[in-house]
């Protein structure tokens, strides 16, 4: 049966700059039906000069119940939420906003969640092993986050941004667990070999990596869901390398994301 959206259906959004490259749309609204809930999720594009006044705007529309968010806006939507999980406040970033307290909204960021459960569907478990990350952005962050919570021994980290990764670094290794280092675009000796940036979204974007330093004993994994074989997927593939790509990544986040917009728990 087609789902009919009517005045009473509840409005999710997601909202990104550019936004046509997101699947999330068709099957967060689907999972929402199948969970009789009469929902859907839209995407919508905003550039990042115009997000604070959209969500200025967005916090009065009185039948919107939650924002995802992705490319470029992780960071200023964590600003715009009063309340946010552990998660969220360790990496500075949400890419899920729900109602929270006094119609304001309650953040949390579960990239991470969905790249390690990618890794896991796929056969590979990051504990122990030797993991390198090209990427510290929101996604990055929170990647970098989920790895080293579930058991990496050493995770490694290349970011354009020197400050960033740099940063990003130290609150790692504040937390006691697995070590983490500068990294580069060399992925020899590692067992783990994960792209958190945008690199191949474009035509003629360069490779995250040195390919020819890939073992083909490692696992693959990456963020971009469109192409959804990226050319660093591709060419892991091509090594012989266990890989699982960003539509991998959005599968395993799926439910996730729908456990968090439909629930009704009172922020901690």
């Amino acid at each position: 049966m087609i789902f009919a959206p009517t005045g009473a259906t509840r409005l999710h959004i997601i909202i990104g700059d550019p936004i046509a490259q997101v699947r999330a749309p068709a099957g967060v609204s689907e999972a929402f039906a199948d969970r009789e809930s009469d929902a859907i999720l839209v995407a919508v594009q905003v550039a990042p000069a115009d997000l604070a006044a959209f969500i200025a705007t967005m916090t009065r529309v009185k039948n919107l119940d939650g924002i995802v968010a992705t490319i470029p806006h992780k960071f200023a939507c964590y600003r715009a939420c009063t309340t946010a999980t552990e998660r969220a406040h360790f990496i500075g970033a949400v890419n899920l906003m729900r109602r929270g307290a006094s119609r304001g909204w309650h953040g949390d960021m579960v990239d991470g969640l969905g790249f390690v459960g990618a890794a896991k569907a796929a056969g590979f478990d990051p504990a122990g092993v030797r993991a390198l990350q090209i990427g510290a952005g929101g996604a990055g962050s929170a990647i970098a986050l989920a790895l080293i919570d579930s058991g990496v021994r050493e995770l490694a980290i290349h970011d354009s941004d020197p400050g960033r990764r740099d940063a990003l670094i130290a609150r790692l290794n504040e937390r006691g667990k697995g070590r983490a280092v500068i990294g580069s675009t060399d992925a020899g000796g590692f067992d783990m070999v994960a792209n958190a940036t945008p690199a191949g979204m474009q035509p003629g974007d360069p490779l995250p990596v040195d390919m020819a330093t890939v073992s083909a004993s490692a696992y693959c994994g990456c963020v971009i869901t469109k192409p959804e074989v990226s050319p660093f997927i591709a060419a892991a593939r091509a090594r012989g390398c266990l890989t699982a790509t960003g539509t991998d990544m959005y599968r395993a986040l799926e439910r996730v994301m729908v456990d968090f917009l439909l629930s009704k728990e009172a922020p901690s």
